[in-house]
């Protein structure tokens, strides 16, 4: 994929070829994409490839961050601000009126975002712990996700990992999103028995306030979260980033029926 400053997809080739992948090219990351992803390739739901376009919506709107990795004076200069007050406030529980994301000049305060250096996610002592992942020399952003599904006594237990990482100077990385997330399924049913959420790294003091908000989601048809997060945790109730860990749950029963 090709996309550009402005995050539009100016290019798209996938493995295995769809016919209808070029509906995508002209279009933003966001809403838009997500809503096109669904009328043209609907029929891949459930499949990697399927995450990997719907994943472009957010990771896209990230991306930037890896900047602040490498920039030292990152963005201070009057041209270089995060976006105004009034384009964000309220769009999530990190952005809530009075939020300590806000500076006193009514900008995102990009400054004082909270990251952490994190381990490489392959363990040498096991080499079934992750797929092979690239290396790039220079800036360069990666947004890491994993499901674990297994079943129990009729119930579908599912363990997701998520985490935004960009790369530094000085060879490590540093992330700005880490959650992990269990979920139970009532198998029969295909109905959302339990969630939490375990916020690990966040830019924002506000931002893991967001968890508390998930038990709305209890009682649900798990198949229809992609949907449903949008509809059940809007604005301050929910954080972009769980919303997109919680919205990949919506294929934990197509990974069931892998299941031996």
């Amino acid at each position: 994929m090709l996309c550009s400053p402005g995050r539009d997809i100016l290019e798209l080739q996938t493995t295995p070829p769809h016919p209808n992948s070029n509906a995508m090219v002209g279009v933003r990351a966001g809403g838009a994409s997500r809503t096109k992803l669904a009328e043209s390739l609907g029929d891949l739901r459930g499949t990697v490839l399927f995450q990997l376009l719907d994943d472009f919506a957010g990771a896209s709107l990230v991306a930037p961050w890896v900047w602040s990795n490498w920039t030292p004076d990152w963005p201070p200069t009057e041209g270089n601000k995060g976006p105004a007050r009034a384009q964000m406030e309220n769009i999530c529980t990190g952005f809530t009126a009075g939020s300590s994301g806000f500076d006193e000049d009514g900008h995102v305060n990009m400054v004082i975002q909270s990251s952490a250096p994190v381990e490489d996610l392959n363990d040498p002592a096991d080499p079934f712990s992750w797929h092979d992942l690239m290396e790039p020399g220079g800036p360069e952003m990666r947004r890491a996700r994993r499901l674990d599904v297994w079943r129990e006594g009729g119930v579908l237990k599912a363990d997701a990992g998520f985490q935004d990482s960009g790369t530094t100077p000085s060879g490590g990385r540093r992330a700005v999103h880490e959650y992990r997330v269990h979920a139970e399924v009532d198998e029969q049913s295909g109905l959302l028995k339990q969630i939490k959420a375990i916020p690990l790294i966040l830019p924002f003091a506000e931002c893991p306030g967001a968890v508390l908000q998930l038990h709305r989601l209890v009682g649900q048809p798990v198949v229809e979260l992609r949907s449903a997060v949008a509809v059940t945790l809007p604005g301050i109730l929910g954080c972009t980033h769980l919303n997109d860990v919680v919205r990949s749950l919506a294929d934990v029963p197509t990974l069931a029926r892998a299941l031996v």
